[in-house]
């Protein structure tokens, strides 16, 4: 198998090394690529075994099939024989194509027959739809472990194959970790991958992951709610009320009509707060403060001004 591995060459480019050019990838089927091609019934293709991808958005699937009614399939579908089955195709690249034609009505489809192994398909499958961005990162990290756990390749054959960095692969690689629960929210977008990562180290992944959904969360709060281990963070203890305190706000509230706050600040000071309702009640306090006659307060530009008579 290393042989195997050292002497082929690595298909990182996609589906242009398997086709011999760029065509593939270019808005039309030119004419090179349409050589390659043959049509091929729809009901001969069945969807790859390898295929890393299991989430086909249902809209998009309904735009592709409209434009292929308007345009035609602009790009063939990849596909090998299947062995013992004379007339059946084995979908390698492009199931989503296929899928489209369906709903668009094709009998027929451009498909391009190649013999390869599984292991080629398998790479092949990975390789178009990382480079399409079709996979969800549950998918893309499942098809990495396919091609460790098939073919034994290591974290840098596999970033050498797909043009990815090692440290990505490891990353894709450790999501499988996660539970069940917090990995389909992975898959349907409800979290990203950093917030997969940031949740890997958590002794409850599956709960904090409903909590970051539920909140809105962003990667680093994530990250917080990790380290405080899902917990709110715990407001001070309020000392309770002292007693003979309120029975002074009270006392002196009922004395003068105005709502008291007294608020000790250290061993022996303090503030006492004063609320008024209106500029009459403020003019009263001041009257009954500084023992003199109470006068009626004129507004002008300053609304606390009391002018002199």
């Amino acid at each position: 198998m290393s042989n195997e591995k050292s002497q082929r060459p690595k298909l990182g480019r996609g589906l242009a090394a398997l086709l011999g050019d760029d065509g593939a990838e270019t808005p039309g089927m030119e004419a090179g690529v349409a050589r390659l091609a043959r049509s091929i019934p729809i009901a001969a293709l069945s969807p790859g075994a390898g295929q890393p991808r299991r989430h086909f958005d249902e809209e998009a699937l309904d735009a592709l099939a409209q434009s292929i009614r308007e345009r035609g399939m602009l790009q063939p579908i990849i596909a090998r024989r299947i062995e013992n089955a004379p007339g059946r195709y084995e979908i390698v690249a492009g199931e989503r194509r296929w899928r489209a034609a369906q709903r668009a009505g094709l009998a027929e489809a451009p498909v391009i027959l190649r013999d390869m192994t599984d292991r080629d398909a398998l790479e092949i499958a990975l390789i178009e739809n990382i480079q399409r961005e079709d996979l969800n990162p549950v998918e893309e990290a499942a098809g990495y472990q396919r091609l460790v756990d098939a073919f034994g390749y290591t974290q840098e054959d596999l970033a050498k194959s797909v043009g990815k960095s090692r440290p990505h692969v490891a990353n894709m690689l450790r999501l499988l970790n996660l539970p069940d629960a917090t990995r389909e929210r992975l898959a349907a977008g409800q979290i990203t991958a950093g917030h997969a990562r940031a949740l890997l180290v958590a002794k409850n992944p599956d709960v904090l992951a409903e909590m970051v959904v539920a909140r809105g969360l962003n990667v680093r709060q994530t990250e917080r709610l990790v380290q405080e281990g899902g917990l709110p963070r715990q407001a001070a203890p309020q000392k309770p009320a002292d007693p003979n305190l309120k029975a002074v706000e009270r006392d002196i509230g009922d004395a003068i009509g105005m709502k008291v706050a007294l608020k000790p600040k250290g061993r022996h000071g303090g503030s006492l707060v004063l609320e008024y309702k209106d500029l009459d009640q403020l003019d009263l306090l001041i009257a009954r403060l500084t023992s003199r006659p109470v006068r009626a307060v004129v507004e002008d530009d300053d609304p606390l001004s009391i002018p002199d008579r």
